[in-house]
């Protein structure tokens, strides 16, 4: 197929498959970009597009309000003559013809057409986890569920102690419930943060009633109408009344796969959202690319990439530059306590901490070949805002300096000839 220039229309809408974060960003990012053309913006869900993040923090509060809080006001959507078509979903892509299958069985034509599809909860596959009782948390609808199912006194069994899994723990614990978090490896968080920072989590959990199992396999849910216990391999039975699954996530990547596109554990896009089709972009949690910063290919889960690679894709359709890439973030809230990440952590990184985390505020830097790749902060974001800047300018740190807290991170810096002056003041801002 080939190769189609950026800003032409040929008469057919930009057709938008998804509505969170990405999806909805794409379709502001073209009008404010200029794009006079047509968009069709498929949302799956019924209810007016809205933030994800609070599902497992705010919305489960007790005496919070089941609203959600939308992304933008139908007003919006009427003003831009953004045409949204709720309740609906694609279920097939025919590249050939340019077009889109829809799931009410019409056809829609596209000039270009974005797949921000987004991720579902990975489900449970073992024996009983289709019982009432056994949750998943993705969408509102599952938060509201869950919620009501939160009652003081009940026994709640968490299985992965992943960012939903100890955000929802912590909700629940404020709630009265007696919670019980399982999880596989010996840590929590163990994918996304180092030992110190689950520890520090891990304790705090513990000083508000929640019980920890790790090396826990589960291998069974069992009850008679609805859960009542999990069973781990080892054996053991943990009794339960609420179970929630929060192992991860998968991408929505069926309907790309099966129009061909080059799909890798989510939909392989370039640096402008591109996919292995030219006519086609993908965007969000849905996507796999390469990093900026080292290459590595991942898939970020998080809403400030869903938003920077929509506002690249925006950019590219209408042939403008984007805004300058930034490095990505992430946050969660458990008992009151933020951690703020910046950078993807590696493995086998180089783990300094600064400051005393038995005080409860500190932060943790990631060192790769001696540069800062990644930070953590705890309570606090003094460092958050400088790291970024360093992350991105690939700065060379001194680790002893680095160490003590009492050293801004902008003066713990080698002389580096790859950074110029203008990096270290912005650091500085």
């Amino acid at each position: 197929m080939p190769d189609l220039q950026p800003g032409i229309n040929n008469g057919q809408p930009v057709i938008i498959v998804g509505a969170g974060h990405s999806g909805v960003a794409v379709a502001a990012g073209l009008r404010t970009r200029g794009w006079v053309g047509g968009i069709l913006l498929l949302d799956g869900e019924k209810e007016t597009p809205y933030e994800r993040p609070p599902l497992s923090k705010e919305l489960l509060k007790s005496g919070a309000p089941d609203e959600s809080t939308v992304l933008r006001k139908e007003k919006f959507y009427q003003d831009k003559r953004i045409e949204r078509l709720a309740g609906i979903t694609a279920e097939a892509i025919d590249r050939q013809s340019r077009t889109v299958v829809l799931s009410d069985g019409s056809r829609r034509g596209y000039d270009r057409l974005v797949v921000a599809t987004g991720s579902r909860a990975r489900p449970l596959t073992v024996p009983g986890s289709g019982l009432p009782g056994v949750h998943a948390l993705r969408t509102r609808e599952d938060a509201l569920d869950l919620k009501r199912a939160l009652v003081a006194g009940t026994r709640v069994a968490i299985i992965g102690a992943g960012y939903i899994g100890l955000e929802v723990a912590a909700a629940a614990a404020a709630r009265g419930c007696k919670v019980t978090v399982l999880e596989l490896q010996d840590r929590v968080m163990s994918r996304v943060t180092s030992e110190p920072v689950s520890r520090f989590f891990e304790q705090l959990h513990e000083q508000n009633g929640i019980r920890f199992v790790f090396g826990a396999a589960v291998t069974a849910i069992e009850g008679q109408r609805r859960a009542e216990r999990v069973v781990t391999a080892d054996g053991t039975v943990h009794p339960a009344d609420v179970v929630l699954a929060g192992i991860g996530v998968l991408p929505n990547q069926e309907v790309a796969t099966e129009a061909g596109l080059e799909c890798r554990d989510g939909i392989l896009v370039d640096g402008e959202g591109r996919t292995s089709d030219s006519a086609i972009y993908a965007t969000g949690d849905v996507t796999r690319f390469a990093s900026p910063v080292d290459g590595t290919s991942q898939r970020l889960e998080c809403i400030q990439n869903a938003q920077a690679q929509a506002d690249r894709v925006a950019a590219h359709i209408t042939g403008q530059q984007p805004a300058e890439p930034e490095i990505p973030w992430f946050w969660t809230v458990q008992h009151g306590v933020r951690l703020q990440t910046a950078g993807v952590r590696h493995p086998d990184d180089d783990v300094i901490v600064r400051g005393t985390p038995a005080v409860g505020k500190f932060a943790v830097i990631y060192l790769r070949d001696g540069r800062l790749a990644a930070v953590d902060t705890v309570a606090g974001l003094a460092d958050f805002r400088p790291a970024k800047k360093l992350i991105a300018a690939g700065a060379l740190i001194d680790p002893a300096l680095a160490a003590d807290p009492r050293i801004p991170l902008t003066d713990t810096i080698p002389n580096d000839p790859s950074l110029t002056d203008a990096d270290l003041v912005s650091a500085r801002i």
